[in-house]
């Protein structure tokens, strides 16, 4: 029996794991897609590009996915199955189509949750206790086709973004592993699967890391997890200045509700909020580099400085 052969759009941690799953299950990848990086964009995670290199495999970074140049080139390689892995574009259907026994994403979610862009980031947003990954078949709409197979993983409370990313990761090399082998013999399960309203989400930008410091404890400390380093951050203004808020502790202290501030105890900074609530700030940033917090503490003694 001839190897399965598969081309494969990837991108990022998942994208690389993945790739060496399928190379692993003796899968044939005649071609790898991956993403041109954006020189403003830090990058933090595994290369798509050299992971192809590592293994002699043909690779392109083309600024368009759905070009005649590329859908003719994935048609002439006749694959069964082509993967999308973290890769930044849907597939219009001339690609999808060329896939002889079926057209496959792995999303960082449990779908139907969190369908569309930064699904890690929006599921510790929204304080939710796990997340994970799931496999499916690729539709015209987004995230929506049938499901294979999903892999949940835990949101501990003080985990932040980059952490569940290294989780869904692992889960999204589990879920393939375990399904290649049902995908090659096409017996693979296919859920349908019922699209939740309101359970779309967009791109994240950097201004939606503005904290608003009317929010509880525990909303804020959700932002500042969604959007720590290396992801854009949350901020807000501390005494006037602009501070990067970028890990913060959910406590039992309280303080006389009022006017949200920053106040110093115990060598420590501590953010109070206008219900009383009280984080504890761990690490903050000003556009001049990182602040050190005890000296902070130390220079504030027992005045506050008020947050915005």
């Amino acid at each position: 029996m001839s190897r399965p052969r598969a081309v494969v759009f990837a991108y990022h941690d998942v994208g690389v794991r993945c790739l060496k799953t399928l190379l692993s299950a003796d899968v044939e990848v005649p071609l790898v897609v991956t993403v041109p990086d954006d020189p403003h964009e830090t990058r933090w995670y595994q290369s798509v590009a050299a992971s192809a290199a590592e293994y002699g495999l043909q690779c392109v970074a083309p600024v368009e996915a759905n070009t005649p140049e590329l859908e003719r080139r994935v048609a002439a390689l006749q694959p069964d199955f082509l993967f999308s892995f973290y890769y930044r574009a849907m597939l219009g259907d001339a690609l999808l189509g060329s896939a002889r026994r079926g057209a496959l994403n792995m999303h960082g979610s449990l779908l139907p949750k969190y369908r569309g862009r930064a699904p890690v980031n929006w599921a510790i947003l929204r304080g939710e206790r796990e997340t994970g990954a799931t496999l499916h078949y690729m539709v015209a709409r987004a995230d929506a086709g049938d499901i294979v197979d999903r892999q949940a993983v835990p949101i501990l409370i003080d985990d932040d973004a980059r952490e569940v990313f290294a989780k869904v990761t692992v889960a999204a090399e589990l879920v393939l592993a375990r399904s290649l082998p049902g995908l090659i013999a096409g017996t693979a399960p296919r859920s349908p699967q019922p699209l939740l309203a309101g359970e779309y989400f967009g791109r994240r930008r950097p201004q939606d890391g503005r904290i608003d410091w009317s929010r509880s404890a525990t909303e804020i400390h959700d932002l500042v997890r969604a959007v720590a380093p290396p992801f854009p951050g949350a901020f807000g203004t501390v005494g006037g200045a602009r501070w990067e808020i970028q890990r913060t502790r959910l406590t039992r202290r309280h303080a006389p509700a009022g006017a949200p501030r920053l106040f110093a105890a115990a060598g420590s900074c501590w953010l109070a909020l206008a219900d009383g609530s009280v984080l504890q700030l761990l690490a903050a940033a000003t556009p001049q580099g990182p602040l050190d917090l005890s000296a902070r503490a130390a220079e504030l003694g027992t005045h506050t400085l008020p947050l915005s």
